[in-house]
């Protein structure tokens, strides 16, 4: 009778959650990521809000920064370097470079340590880990678009001018151009979290790379004062020809070659494929490294 009954309860339990191993092939599970949404939207939320929480300021340290920051490279760069903007005003050629690099760079800086930075949270409960990168990226997003908004105020102001502002149709590429800066500096960032694990001192190297790599874009300067033979190597870099395409978009100004863009493209997609595959190794024995 007691085997009876056991056997009647065993048939009446339903498996509501099933974890099973993953390996690097199928740690991607997108159905997961979806259900785990309301966690990347408290996350979000609060990444966003506690970054400038405690500070007199507030979220205008959102716009200072890069304000200030284009300012004092249009004095270095514009004035004392003599550096030419094609015939850019300075605020708005440095602060459209700016804006671009500042996403790439907070998403792949703030990524590079998220395996290290979250190791205790991670210990505790179970969710997707690629929560927290995708988290980096739609955080920092919304910063981009502060940053955004104020570089079309000023772009309306020397427009009232005289400046001949020149919009395009590149600007309906901006989503897509947004899509490839997220995913490079997202690709680049879990390479570096994964192999972070083991080797701390790549920590130390992300910082020096991102001040090397700011001067090898063309944040302070234009494409066109790269000589003309070494012009396509720089331009595989993603970053540079995401900074040309936004100015060319909302300037007028900008080079831009159709086969580097898809080359370019290519490139950022294989590189989010090797970031996601060695983030999924890395992933199921972090906890006893870190």
């Amino acid at each position: 009778m007691m085997e009876n009954t056991n056997h009647m309860i065993h048939q009446s339990q339903k498996w509501t959650t099933v974890i099973q191993s993953k390996n690097a092939w199928n740690g991607l599970d997108l159905k997961e990521l979806w259900r785990y949404r309301d966690l990347v939207e408290l996350f979000v939320r609060r990444d966003f809000v506690a970054m400038y929480k405690q500070t007199v300021l507030g979220p205008l340290w959102f716009l200072i920064q890069p304000l200030l920051s284009s300012m004092v490279y249009a004095i270095i760069f514009g004035e004392i370097a003599k550096i030419p903007t094609d015939g850019i005003p300075g605020l708005l050629f440095y602060l459209s470079g700016l804006i671009i690099w500042n996403y790439f760079s907070a998403c792949l800086t703030q990524t590079s340590d998220s395996f290290v930075k979250n190791a205790a949270i991670f210990g505790k409960v179970y969710f997707p880990r690629l929560v927290m990168p995708i988290v980096v990226v739609i955080a920092n997003l919304f910063s981009f678009l502060i940053q955004f908004v104020l570089f079309i105020c000023f772009l309306g102001f020397y427009w009232l001018q005289g400046f001949p502002v020149q919009l395009n149709w590149l600007m309906l590429l901006l989503p897509l151009q947004l899509a490839v800066i997220a995913a490079f500096g997202l690709g680049i960032g879990l390479m570096v979290t994964s192999l972070t694990i083991k080797y701390r001192d790549l920590t130390f190297l992300v910082s020096l790379l991102m001040q090397l790599w700011m001067y090898a874009s063309p944040v302070v300067y234009p494409i066109s004062q790269v000589p003309e033979s070494w012009r396509f190597v720089y331009s595989l870099n993603p970053v540079a020809v995401s900074i040309e395409l936004f100015r060319a978009a909302f300037l007028g100004q900008g080079h831009i070659d159709p086969l580097v863009i898809i080359l370019d493209v290519i490139l950022v997609g294989i590189i989010l494929i090797v970031g996601l595959l060695l983030f999924g190794r890395a992933e199921k024995s972090f906890l006893d490294t870190v």
